[in-house]
């Protein structure tokens, strides 16, 4: 090992759950990149839960971010993704700010099934724009792409066209790769799709439609796409890492038939990562 990435990750931790933090530092510490948690709030369960217990570590950010610039600290990467209020959006970008040639990497976290998770006001919502207007690379899934494109969530499949036609929106508000997962396609299937403004090349992954949905799904698939990009994989090989270890997990997950709210039964299947993988077929789009 010549060196180790490191990324700041700015995300809460939830005790209950696994998402967010939770996965984000095992998945990539397997991956032999180094995070740097700045927590944007503690929860004892996410807040897929009916009760919780949460505190927000608004005033935390910025002191932290000045102890890293006093420091002389440097990230690889900057990777936002939760955020529990509209304030958090600014120590975003000042981190941003801070770092200029770290790879920035905004998962866009809004919603999901064609709703904004209750936390989410319409103002935080707008405001993500802002983020994504500074980043490199954004990993939203189909609502938060529709709320960032102020698009109604799609009532069916998608075909070709629109689908890409949705990716370089979303890149001319700032991007240049993006991706958006649980894309169904009009030939049938589940797709995460991709794009790169630099080469101008779209990409497709197919994926096995299981009939279930985990917390933290998300943020394992950006984390895995993340890792991959920064050991210098393409973007289609990153977002088959990312498509294959996220279904290992889910399938793993389904068969023991555990609450969505649990999250991905991951600990098990981290040697997948370290070790030899077998990915599936990339196509274009």
């Amino acid at each position: 090992m010549t060196g180790c990435k490191r990324v700041a990750a700015i995300q809460d931790i939830s005790g209950l759950g696994r998402c967010s933090l939770t996965v984000i530092i095992p998945v990539l510490s397997a991956m032999g990149v180094q995070v740097c948690p700045v927590p944007t709030a503690v929860l004892s369960a996410h807040t897929g839960y009916s009760e919780f217990v949460i505190r927000d570590l608004t005033d935390y950010m910025a002191p932290a971010l000045e102890h890293y610039k006093k420091m002389n600290t440097d990230f690889d990467c900057i990777y936002s993704g939760f955020l529990a209020s509209s304030e958090q959006i600014d120590h975003c970008l000042e981190f941003f700010s801070a770092y200029p040639d770290a790879l920035k990497v905004v998962d866009p976290v809004m919603g999901d099934d064609g709703q904004a998770y209750k936390t989410y006001t319409r103002e935080l919502c707008s405001r993500m724009r802002e983020l994504v207007a500074v980043a490199d690379i954004i990993t939203p899934n189909l609502t938060e792409a529709s709320i960032l494109l102020s698009e109604d969530y799609p009532a069916g499949a998608m075909t070709r066209s629109e689908a890409k036609s949705w990716l370089v929106r979303l890149s001319e508000q700032g991007a240049g790769i993006v991706v958006i997962t649980s894309v169904m396609l009009t030939d049938g299937g589940m797709y995460t799709v991709g794009y790169d403004r630099e080469s101008s090349s779209f990409w497709k992954i197919k994926n096995d439609y299981v009939p279930a949905h985990y917390s933290g799904t998300g943020d394992m698939f950006a984390s895995v796409l993340i890792g991959s990009v920064l050991k210098g994989d393409s973007l289609p090989i990153a977002m088959n890492r990312a498509s294959a270890f996220t279904e290992l997990n889910v399938k793993t997950t389904y068969s023991y038939q555990k609450p969505w709210t649990e999250g991905l039964m991951l600990e098990g299947q981290l040697p997948w990562l370290i070790g030899y993988q077998e990915l599936g077929d990339y196509t274009n789009l």
